[in-house]
């Protein structure tokens, strides 16, 4: 039977540089985990997409409930999501919550993906 050679460690250390600090900290990529995660639902995503298409730029609670075939307090839980995620704005005006785009919201979440 032939013994395996013996290897040696490698002394050269610039074969293997040292791992650096990664560009997202933690704390950091758990806030951005947040924005992908209610995008991650196929009902957010076609909620952003109605609010963004309306001419007004805003929709009301009470027209989103239809378009996706889903009850009001389904659609107001996966508002309520995209608001804390920062993407959307929510202003109550009497007993219904209207719902527009954050400024700039989208480009951000595309700005996270390429600083990645």
């Amino acid at each position: 039977m032939n013994a395996l050679p013996v290897l040696e460690p490698a002394t050269d250390e610039s074969c293997c540089a040292p791992a650096s600090a990664p560009a997202l900290g933690a704390e950091e990529a758990k806030q951005k985990a947040l924005v992908f995660k209610a995008l991650a639902d196929p009902n957010r995503l076609r909620l952003l997409s109605i609010v963004k298409a309306e001419a007004s730029g805003e929709s009301c609670v009470c027209d989103l409930t239809e378009p996706l075939d889903l009850g009001q307090p389904t659609v107001s839980h996966h508002l309520k999501i995209l608001v804390e995620a920062g993407l959307l704005h929510r202003e109550k005006r009497g007993t219904w919550a209207y719902y527009s785009l954050v400024p700039g919201a989208l480009d951000d979440v595309a700005g996270i993906l390429a600083a990645l």
